[in-house]
């Protein structure tokens, strides 16, 4: 572990009218900025810009009453013009973008504003009047209209038609190429495929290389709502010579479809061909915009004190009787399930970078906590509407946070450049700041390479990048990791630099936390590894802080403590700025009221760097200690348990069961009422994926439900049921008796659960001090 290289504070002036003050972070302005002219830089430049933004000609945007700005707008707003917001009054982003891709949904894209201007023909056709948009109630209906038509994927005949269509998405891509500046600014073609079977959002937002080669027409959700088919259109577009990628976003609403395991959106089983179309096609994930943060979810990683931010429980349109699912739904549990199927498997689908972005419907973007205007219009576009909690089709705004970010590691400001760096995946995405980062891994860097002066050139001569692959060696030595980041020069002071690591061992998948790299000379717990928190300095009531804790710079090398050269595992850097108020706090202030409660008052800003992925070699993995299958179990003739059998042996009972990946032992109690209790959990054995928080359940007592139908165990967690099948594998008669191995429904085909004896001692080997050892 290591601390700060520069954990020397940037005192700024009152949160409430903050200006950076001459500081510290003055002369690192020129690592953040993007050079002027198309100059290529082998060591590649940080360059910020917007994934996915909405204007006027989205019909949901239009209905919203975004009536009057559409793309040539928003690329004014991001070179740093102001522009009006949709109810009239003018908004200016705090620093000018280098790049942005306008992602209008294509699906009855511009023809809502088109059927409400006159001078528009399409004004004149008989469908328009249907479209007119005069009150509230016109809102409603037209939105249900629409959306219920998208939904049910059932297009609307008459508002599909070519002369529409093709229309408006020519004039999205002339005003892409008049935003356009070589080295300056760089404008991309893109549009939103806006899949949303079942209310559980299933969108992507895709982006072309070259302006030049675009499509006719987009391909849109009305033609399916199957990711598998839009990738098999891309892959026609890239063998045509039409270079594009996707981005899929909002993960925490898609209800468990974003990264499924078992079957596809067809309910085909997924393999390896399905795998490498999903990469090939779909290289970035968004991990945060206006509508929540998709990272990772505190009940699906129960050992991260920094899990619970700007979560969403929450979907599209507030369906009745429809909860949302964990499992499937966010990023870090994608990237474990992923290395467990390559494991397992042999193939993982989910090799994904990330990026931020907003989803704003404003045609502006509101990217920090002091100057966020909403992102739906009317709907949150004042200061009363968003803090007396406005409801609209289930999202109370409150819920709503400033807009993710994406940087991009390129060798200069263009098209090509950046696109290629995102198809490589070297990405990262901040929580709205512009906080730089940069995170590589190799095996031969020495101790102290980040504190040269060229650690860069070394670092990409010795490794690979955030997004790429770390090719195995031989032997039994760990990587090193070296990581950097720097605050927003506007912005508050960085807290730490963590490692995300998530790894898989006979079809389990694990994470840890790390903190690398720390302001200040707090030490970390030495029994949990853990840095102590920063402390704040955020007033709530004066809506301020200061920025007097923290270091402007971060800067440092990791080594994993655990690696095992024989699991498949990712790592991930994740930077935490300072406590800060939050939006929400802020605006209470102006209003001169109390801060709501149902949110937090403070947050600690953060970035992300896609992961670096590593895998085992062939040898490796055959020298490996096995795990125990099912069909290992059938080929010794183990027997599955049916209904009566699985009875017998557990209502009403308890068991002690080891984990066989981990060794941990612990007591689970089934009661005949369909309730069940896991107890006497070590805390010191890391927990598999998707068990919940059972270190605190055990301690608290805390049943869950069970039930035993058709030859299964089920159970549920996060809205999602999770069965056990328990073989018994008979005994020879010289032995004590059967044994029982119980394989769990998403541990890829591993029984790694055994019913073994009550245990005279649970805790580890303890020495007798008066023996000589």
């Amino acid at each position: 572990m290591s601390k700060s290289l520069l954990a020397k504070a940037s005192p700024f002036a009152r949160f409430s009218g903050i200006r950076p003050a001459a500081c510290a972070a003055i002369p690192l302005l020129g690592l953040l900025g993007a050079p002027a002219t198309a100059q290529s830089t082998p060591e590649r430049n940080a360059y910020f810009g917007e994934t996915h933004v909405h204007t006027s000609w989205s019909f949901d945007a239009y209905i919203f009453g975004n009536h009057i700005t559409g793309p040539a707008d928003a690329y004014k707003y991001a070179k740093g013009e102001p522009i009006k917001h949709p109810l009239g009054y003018d908004v200016k982003i705090t620093t000018p973008l280098d790049w942005m891709g306008v992602t209008d949904h294509s699906e009855y894209a511009g023809v809502v504003r088109l059927s409400n201007d006159p001078s528009s023909p399409i004004s004149k056709l008989p469908i328009a009047e249907q479209l007119k948009v005069r009150d509230a109630a016109d809102i409603q209906r037209i939105y249900l209209w629409l959306g219920t038509s998208m939904i049910k994927a059932q297009p609307i005949e008459a508002l599909v038609k070519p002369e529409i269509s093709d229309t408006v998405w020519k004039a999205n891509n002339t005003a892409a190429d008049a935003a356009n500046e070589p080295g300056k600014f760089t404008a991309f073609c893109s549009y939103e495929w806006t899949s949303n079977p079942d209310f559980r959002n299933m969108h992507r937002n895709i982006f072309f290389r070259d302006c030049g080669k675009v499509p006719s027409r987009p391909f849109s959700s009305l033609e399916s709502q199957a990711p598998e088919d839009l990738w098999n259109w891309m892959d026609g577009q890239r063998k045509a010579g039409n270079e594009l990628l996707a981005i899929s976003h909002n993960a925490n609403l898609s209800g468990g479809l974003m990264y499924p395991t078992e079957l596809d959106f067809k309910g085909r089983p997924i393999d390896q061909a399905w795998a490498e179309s999903r990469d090939r096609n779909e290289r970035l994930t968004e991990i945060k915009q206006i509508k929540g943060a998709s990272e990772t979810h505190p009940l699906l990683s129960p050992n991260d004190e920094f899990a619970n931010y700007e979560i969403l429980n929450y979907l599209l349109g507030d369906p009745q009787g429809q909860f949302i699912t964990l499992g499937g739904s966010y990023v870090r549990q994608a990237l474990k399930d992923g290395v467990a199927m390559q494991q397992a498997r042999g193939y993982n689908p989910y090799k994904t970078g990330v990026v931020g972005g907003s989803d704003s419907h404003n045609t502006a973007v509101p990217y920090r906590q002091e100057n966020f205007f909403g992102g739906h219009a009317r709907l949150d576009g004042t200061i009363k509407e968003r803090m007396a909690g406005h409801n609209f089709a289930g999202l109370d705004v409150r819920f709503e946070n400033p807009a993710g970010l994406t940087g991009v590691w390129a060798e200069e400001n263009t098209r090509a450049s950046l696109f290629d760096a995102m198809k490589r995946k070297e990405t990262f995405a901040t929580s709205g700041p512009r906080m730089t980062l940069r995170f590589f891994g190799g095996w031969d860097y020495a101790p102290g390479a980040t504190e040269r002066n060229d650690w860069v050139k070394v670092a990409y001569a010795g490794g690979v990048p955030m997004g790429g692959d770390l090719q195995p060696r031989p032997g039994e030595k760990a990587p090193r990791f070296m990581v950097w980041a720097v605050k927003d020069p506007t912005s508050s002071n960085l807290d730490r630099i963590q490692i995300v690591k998530g790894w898989s061992k006979n079809g389990q998948s694990f994470e840890k936390i790390y903190d690398a790299v720390w302001a200040g000379d707090r030490k970390p717990d030495p029994v949990t590894g853990r840095v102590p928190a920063i402390g704040s300095t955020v007033d709530i009531a004066d809506a301020s802080y200061t920025n007097t804790i923290g270091a402007v710079e971060l800067k440092g090398s990791w080594t994993d403590p655990d690696f095992d050269p024989a699991d498949d595992a990712f790592y991930y850097a994740r930077v935490l700025a300072i406590p800060t108020p939050r939006w929400t706090t802020i605006q209470a202030k102006e209003l001169g009221i109390s801060p709501p409660e149902m949110v937090a008052a403070s947050i600690q800003e953060r970035a992300w760097s896609s992961p670096i992925w590593y895998a085992p070699t062939a040898e490796q993995r055959v020298a490996a200690e096995k795990g125990t299958t099912e069909a290992d179990l059938k080929g010794r003739g183990a027997v599955a348990l049916d209904e009566a059998g699985l009875k017998d042996l557990l209502v009403g009972k308890y068991t002690w069961l080891r984990n066989n990946v981990t060794g941990s032992v612990f007591k689970v109690q089934w009661s005949d009422n369909g309730q069940m209790l896991t107890m006497n959990v070590d805390p010191r054995f890391p927990q598999p994926s998707e068990v919940g928080d059972v270190t605190s359940g055990s301690y608290l007592g805390t049943p869950s439900e069970y039930s035993i139908q058709g030859g299964k165990v089920a159970t549920w967690f996060g809205n999602r049921e999770y069965d056990f099948t328990v073989y018994k594998l008979a005994g020879d008669p010289a032995s004590k008796g059967d044994t029982y191995l119980a394989a769990r429904s998403n541990e890829f085909g591993y029984a790694n659960y055994e019913i073994v004896p009550t245990p005279v001692f649970l805790g580890t080997e303890v020495k007798d001090p008066t023996v000589p050892q």
